[in-house]
């Protein structure tokens, strides 16, 4: 997969939580199928939306921002945004830019379908 390709599936995994799961890059490039997949992932009833982060291999300050593009979209849907996945480069980034402050962190998957399966 070329940098700044990025495939962006949805899955339904509980009353009211999707997961995305990410694979690739996230660039700029990757704002369409991001947007995408959020909108799928945050239709309905969904109160929960979960990144997996499992098949990252890429993300640069852009890729950032579309993250925080995502969160603002949630916070005006009352939705909460989750992650699990991330490896620990990316988790120190997201600790240096206090995105992990408003994007919960889990240690895997089926922690973050039980919080947001609690909300």
């Amino acid at each position: 997969m070329s940098q700044g390709a990025v495939v962006a599936t949805v899955r339904r995994v509980g009353a009211q939580t999707s997961v995305v799961d990410v694979d690739g890059s996230i660039t700029a490039q990757s704002e369409s199928e991001l947007m995408n997949a959020f909108t799928l992932a945050s239709s309905g009833t969904t109160r929960g939306v979960i990144l997996n982060f499992s098949g990252l291999e890429y993300m640069n300050s852009t890729g950032i921002g579309l993250l925080v593009t995502l969160l603002v979209r949630a916070n005006r849907q009352q939705q909460q945004m989750m992650a699990f996945g991330l490896n620990d480069h990316y988790r120190n980034i997201f600790e240096l830019t206090r995105l992990n402050e408003a994007i919960h962190i889990y240690p895997d998957e089926a922690s973050a379908v039980q919080a947001s399966e609690a909300l």
